[in-house]
């Protein structure tokens, strides 16, 4: 039933209404004096830090570049961003000085001026999983990274190495990814289950691929790097859905699939022993983990703590599958998404993503910068 689901969501993806996308400006904010130390922010990653890469590649089923995306964005612009309107990152590019929105590097209006202050290389639909990258036809890690040193040669070529050098070792390299991992390989599209066994395994092959990910970027001038762990997955809407329908005692409930979450906590534990192993050995480093599960269990289980009224649910469509291409004009949305955690069956609101941006300036630029 969970593969049925994916499936369904790709077949509707190919059919699906598809509106020409408005870019939403990310240009440096002028107005503001860049705080903390922090040169410019890297992101590489998943959905989560993607801010329309995906719009300039071949993939189908994994594009925001259509309403009702975006809609909460200036000038309503679906700029590909997976939300109703800013990204966590957005809003930490902005408490740090640095620019109004965090830009996608493959949007043709990013210039050698743009890349100065940061930009994402993420890819929607991507994992540390190269399997991943392949069945969402989506930027791999290597790509994302390959686009990083084609990007560093821009910024060399602007303003010479010794200031390039100065700009990339004062940055925040910021890394969220592993969910698609774990939803399409081991859960919902079981491709690793057979040569992997144990989730347990397959978390420690993730994670070897995470480290070679690190070390890369450090080899390339990185030095401060922020480390996002998985969320609760088994409550994201669409996991929901898809528990609901395996029968147990709880079917055609819609609450949290209980090992999912134990699952990613585990992950996570073992994430953040790797970040200290990392510090340990990456000379002049500073590698900083981001809680995500928390916060964001917390929302789910006490929304009204937060303002939201909904956390089972996406505002778009039903909210209990739609995402992608199947979250479009065509499907009506709530009319007002501050009150929802999730925007669609799997990401979160612009109003969850505040909390996090929160969060993150609170808890992990510090121990960046101290």
């Amino acid at each position: 039933m969970k593969s049925a689901i994916f499936f369904f969501l790709f077949l509707a993806s190919i059919v699906s209404h598809h509106v020409v996308p408005l870019h939403a400006s990310a240009a440096v904010n002028d107005s503001k004096i860049p705080s903390y130390g922090i040169s410019a922010v890297f992101a590489f990653g998943d959905s989560t830090l993607d801010p329309g890469n995906n719009d300039h590649i071949g993939t189908i089923l994994f594009r925001g570049d259509h309403l009702p995306y975006g809609r909460d964005l200036p000038h309503h612009a679906a700029s590909g961003r997976f939300s109703n309107g800013k990204l966590m990152l957005d809003f930490v590019v902005s408490n740090l000085g640095l620019k109004n929105l965090l830009p996608a590097y493959l949007d043709r209006g990013v210039n050698d001026r743009e890349l100065l202050t940061g930009v994402s290389f993420a890819s929607a639909g991507t994992g540390l999983d190269a399997v991943t990258a392949a069945i969402s036809n989506v930027l791999p890690m290597s790509a994302q990274l390959d686009y990083f040193q084609q990007a560093l040669g821009r910024i060399r070529k602007a303003v010479g190495s010794e200031t390039a050098d100065q700009i990339v070792n004062n940055a925040l390299f910021t890394i969220g990814v592993g969910t698609n991992d774990l939803m399409w390989n081991f859960y919902d599209l079981p491709t690793r289950r057979g040569q992997f066994i144990t989730v347990s395994r397959y978390h420690d092959f993730l994670l070897g691929r995470l480290e070679a990910v690190v070390q890369r970027l450090y080899r390339m001038g990185a030095r401060k790097f922020s480390i996002s762990g998985l969320p609760p997955i088994g409550c994201l809407p669409i996991q929901v859905t898809a528990g609901s329908l395996v029968p147990s005692t709880h079917m055609l409930q819609r609450i949290c699939v209980e090992q999912q979450n134990l699952d990613s906590q585990s992950y996570n534990a073992k994430l953040q022993s790797l970040i200290s192993r990392l510090q340990a050995r990456l000379p002049g480093s500073r590698v900083a983990y981001v809680d995500i599960y928390n916060p964001l269990v917390d929302m789910i289980h006490n929304p009204h703590k937060y303002g939201f009224q909904e956390a089972t649910r996406g505002c778009c469509g039903t909210g209990i599958f739609e995402m992608g291409a199947v979250c479009n004009g065509l499907v009506p949305t709530c009319p007002d998404a501050s009150k929802f955690v999730f925007w669609d069956a799997v990401h979160p609101t612009q109003a969850t993503y505040q909390v996090l941006a929160d969060s993150f300036s609170a808890n992990v630029v510090p121990r960046l910068i101290n």
